[in-house]
């Protein structure tokens, strides 16, 4: 692992979170890629990040000049053997299957130099599960942003038994670098630090409506009026996707064989009913 600071960034996954970590590191002065298998979602996130960069603009939270010159250094393509091959850390936001994650570094290891240090943005698949695909376990950590990863400080730095000191160092002070502030986890451990603080919040705010002590809208008054939190729990469940949730604990089940960890009935139930929150216009609360 190169000693010097990276400067050239491959995002892979143009998804909302891929393409918003993508711009966060074009405007912190990184030359950035935007790597997806579809062209027409490399297209949407282009357009997307334009309007919300433009709206930012608008509202003077950016300047104009700082948004042109971060699209300048961003690229846009479905080209990713030459964009990894280029780069001197791979984002990893691709879709949440461990079969597709494991295929993909393992291609990702073949095609980028040796100093390259590839991390993935996953919350719910720890590295340890992708580092063995490769021939550089040593490079390879959780590196996590949070939604809207433009928005959002915190990012969380997590290596498995195998990740060099020199990676994790690396990876700490590229957080920094983008603005962020970052937080070192000694262990993998499922859903990290801040998930697993809103996932006992969740559980408790499920087990209180399934029970029937209150209703989920006043769940989220008492959170936001009570604990002062932004959002309640069924609000930031619409935000960040019941479909989301009910995946990530049934992986979460999946690693620990613990029946506790099994999606709430009433999450399971939305899920298959393909109400996910504010992506389908419903979730706990009606966007139509």
């Amino acid at each position: 692992m190169t000693t010097e600071t990276p400067k050239h960034i491959t995002v892979i996954g143009a998804g909302a979170m891929g393409s918003q970590i993508a711009m966060v590191c074009a405007l912190a002065g990184y030359d950035t890629d935007v790597v997806d298998i579809a062209q027409d979602a490399v297209d949407r996130a282009e357009a997307q990040l334009h309007e919300r960069m433009d709206r930012d603009v608008a509202k003077q939270r950016r300047t104009a000049e700082d948004v042109a010159t971060a699209f300048e250094r961003l690229t846009f393509t479905t080209d990713r053997d030459g964009c990894a091959a280029q780069a001197d850390v791979v984002i990893e936001a691709a879709v949440e299957d461990l079969g597709i994650k494991r295929k993909l570094f393992a291609e990702l290891d073949r095609i980028c130099p040796e100093h390259t240090i590839l991390v993935t943005n996953s919350s719910n698949i720890v590295s340890s599960r992708v580092a063995d695909a490769t021939g550089r376990p040593e490079k390879v950590c959780n590196f996590h942003f949070f939604n809207p990863a433009l928005v959002m400080q915190c990012v969380e730095v997590v290596p498995h038994e195998g990740t060099s000191r020199e990676t994790v160092d690396t990876a700490l002070e590229l957080a920094r670098s983008l603005g962020k502030q970052p937080v070192e986890l000694k262990k993998e451990v499922p859903g990290f630090v801040a998930n697993r603080l809103l996932g006992a919040l969740r559980t408790e705010a499920l087990k209180l409506y399934e029970d029937g002590v209150a209703d989920f809208e006043d769940i989220d008054i008492a959170a936001k009026t009570a604990l002062r939190h932004p959002m309640g729990p069924f609000e930031l469940m619409d935000l960040v996707g019941i479909d989301v949730v009910h995946l990530i604990r049934l992986a979460e089940y999946e690693q620990t064989g613990d029946p506790a960890s099994l999606p709430a009935r009433s999450v399971r139930e939305k899920y298959e009913a393909g109400e996910y929150g504010r992506k389908t216009g419903k979730g706990w609360y009606d966007y139509s």
